[in-house]
């Protein structure tokens, strides 16, 4: 198997503190209003966004990007497809459970924050069908419209009972340009970080191996700084796997918080 150098040198980045992925990340902070201006992503078929396919429900991993959408091969759907060629109602719980989420991404200007540069902001579907809907809205357009766009007001909340807080989003009222000055939105236009820069894409090997694991019940959950620890699979010890999502999940604020975390 031949070495994937660029992995090597991105891991290498992260660990000598030269990655720079963490600075260009975004995220709205609870019980505060933000106004954000949406940037288009070039060469992205005409789609202002870009989607990506997660596995985060899978037990020995803390989330892993699903190598079938950039046409490589997959040993999670072709686990999922055997499941289902199964029949039985067990296995078909079991391939359900396994099926990626997607998660959008947008590249930002934070107003307040514009010293920063363009960030990216990761949001989940109810966020994308309200923002998909400001645009098809003939009101509005195209709100990411260096020249004729809207900015977006974000706000985030917790209602009461709410285990996360939830993030909604509403243009502004008025047409305004990405910035006033031609050289600094230039400057922000070329220079949108990359999505992919900000995960790493574990090879066919590594996500086979987590799988091996997690069937014969011997994966490890690895942390964010690299310790191992061991865990049991969910289709043999319900009641572990249930405390072990309850503790996570209380361990953020909101549904953001838990896929920044993925990927850092």
């Amino acid at each position: 198997m031949a070495i994937d150098f660029d992995a090597i040198k991105r891991k290498l980045e992260r660990l000598s503190g030269a990655d720079k992925s963490r600075n260009s990340k975004w995220k709205p902070e609870e019980g505060e209003e933000h106004t954000v201006r949406l940037i288009s992503f070039p060469d992205n078929d005409g789609q202002p966004f870009k989607e990506v396919q997660w596995y985060y429900n899978i037990p020995g991993s803390r989330g892993m990007v699903a190598p079938y959408q950039f046409g490589k091969k997959d040993p999670v759907q072709e686990l999922i497809s055997k499941l289902r060629d199964e029949g039985s109602k067990e296995s078909y719980e079991m391939a359900k459970n396994l099926y990626p989420n997607m998660r959008t991404y947008a590249a930002v200007v934070v107003r307040g924050q514009e010293d920063e540069g363009v960030k990216i902001w990761g949001f989940g579907k109810t966020v994308y069908q309200k923002l998909l809907s400001i645009m098809l809205d003939e009101d509005y357009g195209d709100i990411t419209d260096p020249l004729e766009g809207r900015d977006i007001k974000v706000v985030c909340t917790k209602p009461p009972g709410k285990k996360y807080a939830m993030t909604d989003v509403m243009p502004r009222g008025k047409v305004t340009k990405l910035s006033t000055k031609s050289k600094q939105a230039s400057e922000w236009l070329e220079n949108i970080p990359k999505v992919e820069d900000l995960y790493t894409l574990k090879s066919y090997d590594e996500i086979s191996g987590i799988l091996e694991n997690w069937i014969n019940g011997d994966e490890e959950t690895v942390s964010s700084e690299g310790t191992a620890h061991r865990s049991t699979p969910s289709s043999t010890n319900t009641t572990s796997d249930s405390t072990s999502k309850k503790t996570e999940s209380e361990s953020f604020g909101s549904l953001d918080d838990a896929f920044a975390d993925l990927m850092e």
